[in-house]
């Protein structure tokens, strides 16, 4: 089993919105690796980061990415930071990953400036900026397709990303 398709990107891509969408244009189900975060630690994840630091949740989270890519064959939308771990990049080779990309003016205008957001707590726009430019290249590295969704609608994305796949 595997998912149909792995969404991945920064906060505020897209990710939860087209992947629901393109869920159900793919008549399959969507699943988010930090909501099954969330449920194995029975708290959201701005309360993990507070309560048990970053590293206990990006083992957490390795951990759902690795069960989901084995079990799961919807739409499975990545965290935003899954990408850093190094096992996690070498999990999605052979897998069909479509990297969400987003410019800062729009993930700003998308997450607003951090709102439950626990790595934008503190000056979101150098935040989103940083995390961008770590970022980027990793999800470059592991991306079967790369989809622009700056200045577009959740529609457009779902149906290049559909076009994408049934190619």
């Amino acid at each position: 089993m595997r998912p149909a398709c792995v969404l991945v990107g920064l906060m505020g891509a897209g990710k939860t919105t087209v992947g629901t969408a393109l869920a159900q244009r793919l008549g399959v189900e969507f699943r988010d690796t930090d909501h099954d975060v969330e449920a194995v630690a029975g708290k959201p994840v701005s309360e993990i980061f507070i309560d048990d630091g970053e590293d206990h949740f990006r083992a957490l989270e390795r951990a759902a990415v690795a069960t989901a890519l084995e079990t799961f064959d919807g739409v499975l939308a990545l965290g935003g930071g899954a990408i850093l771990a190094d096992e996690t990049r070498a999990r999605l080779a052979g897998h069909t990953v479509v990297f969400l990309s987003v410019d800062l003016t729009d993930a700003v205008k998308r997450v607003g400036l951090g709102a439950g957001r626990p790595l934008l707590a503190i000056n979101p726009r150098a935040t989103l900026r940083h995390l961008m430019s770590q970022r980027a290249p990793l999800y470059r590295e592991v991306a079967t397709h790369v989809v622009v969704t700056d200045g577009r609608e959740p529609t457009e994305i779902t149906d290049e990303i559909l076009a994408l796949l049934t190619r």
